[in-house]
């Protein structure tokens, strides 16, 4: 039998949803940093979902989805929401206040290490070693990347805050992740669960936003609302169907290498739009990082 030509309609679309999910969801960091100005982050993080929860439900009905998830189902939805479209987002905005957009896209990279913690706890999966070694040499990567930020902040720049926040948010994004993968995530269609997912955390966004920040504030700036609408249908509807689709054809290993691929492209528009000045200890820094990402994703890998 003749072994499928490299450049089969399969492969070729893979290919295309990997670079796809890669330059979006690498932008959207950039992106998140001009919404976090005269708009409290909070009520930017409402406007997004409100678009994004509307064009997921449209996207649904389009596919012939059915909308109606079963009693668990529903009670995933709302965790879910709750998880990653409320206090993970309200984190990430904030941590954009005080740390080069870039930084947290690469710390968040490294959101393979709680969500390997958590399901050990709660889906009883084992750590390998090299994971543990290539997680501990990601996290000294970091941590030099962070010495540089505080060095090159402006003076009463709150490093250490917008860590914490960043933390928060990689806490509750494991959180949803593991979550999904359980039976009852398992079950459940893929974009119904996040069109319902998103309307929850969107009631959550708003009310939180109304008992904080006070009534809705909207920039009028063109590059405020194209922003907006950006993060929504980009760098949400388009971008998680594709990631479910790699996952599919590649497995949850292989797919996770977009989670290395994607601070390269967020480090890169720091550079070019943020001035993300690069010395010995941020490049080295950033080696580390990556270097650490690509042994713990290959232990992993192997291990599967």
């Amino acid at each position: 039998m003749s072994k499928a030509p490299a450049s089969s309609p399969s492969s070729l679309r893979i290919f295309a949803a990997f670079t796809v999910v890669t330059l979006i969801w690498g932008s959207t960091w950039l992106v998140i940093k001009d919404q976090v100005g005269t708009v409290p982050a909070t009520w930017s993080i409402t406007y997004r979902f409100i678009v994004a929860c509307a064009a997921m439900f449209l996207f649904a009905r389009l596919r012939g989805d059915s909308l109606r998830l079963s009693a668990p189902g529903m009670r995933l939805a709302v965790l879910l929401g709750l998880t990653q479209f409320f206090g993970n987002f309200q984190f990430v905005y904030r941590a954009e206040m005080h740390l080069t957009s870039g930084i947290v896209a690469v710390c968040y990279a490294l959101l393979m290490v709680p969500n390997a913690v958590l399901a050990r706890v709660f889906l009883n999966q084992r750590i390998g070693s090299g994971f543990l070694a290539g997680s501990a040499v990601a996290i000294a990567g970091i941590a030099l990347l962070m010495i540089h930020e505080y060095r090159i902040a402006p003076p009463g720049g709150q490093i250490a805050l917008g860590l914490f926040f960043t933390l928060g948010g990689l806490l509750c994004a494991s959180s949803a992740n593991v979550l999904q993968a359980n039976n009852v995530g398992r079950a459940q269609p893929v974009v119904s669960l996040l069109a319902w997912a998103m309307l929850w955390g969107t009631l959550a966004d708003a009310a939180f936003s109304f008992a904080t920040a006070g009534p809705p504030v909207f920039d009028p700036r063109w590059e405020y609302a194209a922003g907006i609408v950006y993060l929504a249908i980009f760098g949400s509807v388009v971008t998680f169907p594709l990631y479910f689709l790699l996952i599919r054809e590649l497995g949850a290993g292989r797919a996770a290498y977009n989670g290395v691929a994607v601070p390269v492209v967020a480090m890169a528009l720091s550079t070019l739009f943020e001035d993300y000045r690069w010395t010995g200890l941020a490049a080295g820094g950033a080696v580390l990082a990556i270097s650490g990402l690509l042994i713990s994703l290959i232990a992993r890998h192997k291990r599967a």
